[in-house]
């Protein structure tokens, strides 16, 4: 269970040197850009980080943001609109939580 600070910090920027880049796309500094983003990315820059070999998006979740939860929930995602429902759900559970 994510503690009230837990969630406020999963919800903050990422330092500037620790942002997403998407490859021919924005440059993202939270899990709310994040699942902005994917929602307007084309399927090729979607599959570009995330795919069979590595998925870019939970490692940059799991590592920079350090929500372990939705990290494992991104890898088990097999397209951009699961891992899109996955993000959004996630974020209004901890919205609620940071309250």
């Amino acid at each position: 269970m994510v503690t009230k600070e837990e969630a406020a910090r999963y919800l903050c920027n990422a330092a500037p040197e620790h942002c997403f880049w998407v490859n021919n796309g924005p440059i993202l500094k939270n899990v709310e850009e994040l699942a902005d983003a994917l929602e307007s990315i084309s399927e090729d820059a979607y599959s570009y980080h995330a795919n069979k070999d590595k998925n870019d998006f939970s490692k940059w979740i799991g590592e920079i943001i350090g929500d372990s939860k939705l990290a494992n929930d991104l890898l088990s995602s097999k397209n951009k609109g699961s891992a899109v429902n996955k993000i959004r759900a996630r974020l209004n559970s901890l919205k609620k939580k940071a309250s």
